[in-house]
């Protein structure tokens, strides 16, 4: 894992496993292939995105699949941010976001204590603009303002198979891009046990 410190609040950088970006590109698939399990397991109410659709992650799956690696990911990412083990992990939700051309998430921050960002499919060209300003379809994380020798933006590019660990509380946004194919991540937002969280909380 590599630790990023753009501004006050640290990131976590680490790579997803292929058999990890697999198994969940499968279950989207599936899902997303049957009428009855895409309605069923419509997110798009309980979050911000202007996009085509996002869709909740089975809690069976989750913990079958991605809560060992997630529990393993984020104790790290505390560990070597602020020396901090939690006993227990609880991931409150997982969704995946389908994001196609022109289409935007916001700015606006998560709930929990711990949220990410992964990557399972970006289109080539992904960052394609008629000017130097490479940001199409990329994400901002920002902080506070911007003052001498302190950013209040860190841009990220993403690539399958990046995930960024951070603070909930953390304001982001994704850009729209304007080329075809389909930019699809998972988010998730996760709750720690009471100890941890009355350190955390000082």
């Amino acid at each position: 894992m590599k630790i990023l410190s753009p501004f006050g609040p640290k990131l976590g950088k680490v790579k997803i496993p292929s058999k990890i970006i697999s198994q969940l590109n499968n279950e989207v698939n599936k899902i997303i292939e049957s009428k009855s399990k895409i309605k069923k397991r419509d997110y798009s109410k309980k979050v911000v995105g202007q996009v085509y659709q996002e869709i909740q992650i089975s809690k069976n799956f989750i913990n079958k699949y991605l809560k060992k690696f997630i529990s393993k990911q984020v104790s790290n990412y505390l560990k070597k941010s602020i020396n901090l083990k939690p006993k227990k992990f609880i991931i409150k939700n997982l969704w995946v976001v389908r994001q196609f051309k022109n289409e935007y998430n916001p700015v606006h921050f998560h709930d929990g204590y711990v949220s990410a960002v992964g990557y399972l499919m970006v289109p080539k060209n992904l960052t394609k603009s008629k000017k130097k300003i490479y940001t199409n379809g990329t994400i901002d994380f920002i902080n506070g303002t911007k003052t001498y020798l302190s950013n209040s933006i860190h841009n990220h590019k993403p690539k399958t198979g990046d995930m960024i660990i951070f603070p909930n509380n953390l304001m982001h946004t994704a850009y729209p891009f304007n080329v075809e194919g389909e930019r699809r991540s998972f988010s998730f937002n996760l709750d720690l046990d009471v100890k941890t969280k009355k350190i955390l909380n000082g």
